[in-house]
């Protein structure tokens, strides 16, 4: 299966991101993966960008890319914000 473009997420999104990594606050995800969606817990360790693609690094050494989440602590994540853009 062909990877989909990334769509950049919206800065609030990225900065609740970060926010979670930095207070290393357990937290639920849902995401999108391969037309299935999958759910994990865990601490956010890192948020970084590879290749132009943003992704968080869980401490179970599980990457997420951004654009593939769908909700954080049960808290739904549309992108109808401006995005940061990766460059």
């Amino acid at each position: 299966m062909k990877e989909e473009p990334y769509i950049a997420i919206s800065c609030t999104f990225y900065d609740q991101l970060l926010a979670l990594a930095s207070t290393k606050e357990k937290c639920k995800l849902i995401y999108k993966s391969e037309g299935k969606e999958y759910s994990c817990e865990g601490k956010i360790i890192d948020v970084f960008t590879q290749k132009k693609e943003e992704y968080l690094l869980l401490e179970n050494s599980l990457k997420i890319r951004l654009d593939r989440i769908i909700s954080v602590n049960n808290k739904p994540y549309s992108n109808l914000s401006s995005s940061c853009g990766t460059t």
